[in-house]
């Protein structure tokens, strides 16, 4: 089944008040640095600016422009942890690296959030906690031993009740919900941008409209040709994630795209926008098909979900979300529906972030699994320590083999199934 790679960037609701993006010209000169990043995403970008930073050359190419795909385009919601739980993490790596990976993963929020402040990215970043919602049995008993797992280990999490979750959200389709303080939201696209302009100020440099049409060793070194000019690095990092294509042989078998669709509203009148997650908590739906959401600093509800397996421009194009939302708050009938919009995420089969060194000096990071900003932006310090010190730097995430999906090229029939019985099964409450 041939690739599907949307043709313009998604029209999303971010574009609309969007800050101007960082000028990046085209590599047109050949240029020999220490360190080359593929991708100009969040975790490409972080990596160059903590790179730059700490003094070292480095260079990140983008075939499009930084926040092109889903780190401009995602939901703008900040997550702390993986997808799976603190016990579960732990038993898998061992005392050790579990428990590093733990606090690392619930700490990235904190970290994100910090960085955002250090460097003044303007970006309406807000950290007003998440919610992790469940309104069937199945998910209910999931929320309840994650919260559990958390306050064990002394992290600021609650438990909501129904009657709690109802004052927060606006809506009674709940029963119970996990709280964790450290979560939040932000203009995803703003701050993609902000990061480029951070690294760039910092002394990377950073090419738009420049793809990696070639990757070769030179003896000690790495050439990267380009259509207009080659990189001889001592060091690179591929950082494309769903957008990985078929410059590392076998890299993109390792992940699954999947589009990630969002519906937006106008801008709501107040006595509506009171009403709906008043709180303001970024929240998103425990069950085998995610449904997230949240109401952005110009009063616009934003719902999210998985959406068709192609690029998509209108919101009547994901309506399953948009009834869902009126479902979730009738206040809402009537209402205008202005943007609809998707981009890729990249998922793994084992539903872990993977990272790879697939050879001497080489790194790859992809498949956040849709945990992405504040993930991808601390693992941005993670892999500029490691691209720096080499293996001396123990990350705090495990390096893994490459291991290519098998029937990898069905992948959006096997994605549609997928979501198609994830669905049944919620309805089901299985």
């Amino acid at each position: 089944m041939p690739d599907i790679v949307p043709a313009a960037p998604p029209p999303s609701v971010y574009r609309a008040d969007a800050v101007p993006p960082l000028a990046t010209r085209p590599l047109d000169q050949d240029r020999r640095v220490s360190v080359a990043i593929i991708g100009a995403g969040i975790a490409g970008l972080s990596t160059a600016l903590h790179l730059a930073e700490a003094g070292t050359d480095v260079v990140v190419i983008d075939a499009r422009e930084p926040g092109w795909g889903a780190s401009g385009n995602n939901g703008g919601q900040l997550n702390p942890g993986l997808k799976y739980d603190p016990a579960v993490i732990e038993a898998t790596y061992g005392p050790d690296l579990g428990h590093r990976m733990v606090r690392f993963a619930y700490g990235t929020t904190d970290y994100a959030f910090d960085l955002i402040r250090r460097l003044g990215i303007d970006c309406g970043a807000r950290q007003n906690g998440t919610l992790r919602a469940a309104y069937g049995d199945a998910s209910v008993g999931s929320v309840e031993t994650t919260a559990r797992q958390c306050q064990e280990r002394g992290m600021p999490v609650d438990l909501l009740d129904a009657a709690a979750v109802a004052r927060v959200t606006g809506t009674d389709r709940y029963k119970v919900a996990l709280f964790d303080k450290r979560g939040g939201d932000l203009h995803p696209l703003n701050y993609t941008r902000g990061l480029a302009k951070a690294a760039a100020a910092a002394g990377a440099s950073i090419h738009g409209g420049t793809p990696a049409t070639r990757l070769q060793r030179a003896g000690s070194h790495w050439r990267i040709t380009t259509p207009r000019a080659t990189i001889l690095a001592d060091k690179i990092l591929i950082a494309t994630n769903g957008f990985t294509d078929g410059l590392w042989p076998g890299l993109r078998r390792t992940i699954v795209p999947v589009f990630s669709a969002i519906a937006a509203t106008e801008p709501l009148p107040e006595p509506i926008a009171k009403k709906i997650l008043p709180a303001r908590c970024s929240t998103y739906e425990s069950g085998r098909i995610t449904v997230y959401f949240r109401v952005d600093q110009a009063n616009r509800l934003l719902m999210g979900g998985r959406g068709p397996m192609r690029p998509i421009a209108r919101p009547d194009q994901i309506a399953y979300l948009t009834r869902y939302a009126v479902r979730l708050w009738p206040e809402l009938t009537g209402v205008s529906w202005r943007y609809g919009w998707n981009s890729r995420l990249a998922m793994t089969k084992d539903h872990w972030p993977h990272i790879h060194e697939p050879a001497e000096d080489a790194l790859a990071y992809l498949g956040c699994n849709g945990r992405g900003v504040a993930l991808a932006t601390a693992m941005g310090r993670q892999l500029a320590n490691r691209l720096i010190q080499g293996r001396a730097f123990d990350l705090d995430m495990p390096v893994v083999s490459m291991k290519p999906i098998r029937f990898h090229e069905f992948w959006p029939l096997g994605v549609r199934a997928v979501v198609m019985h994830g669905r049944i099964c919620d309805r089901l409450g299985l």
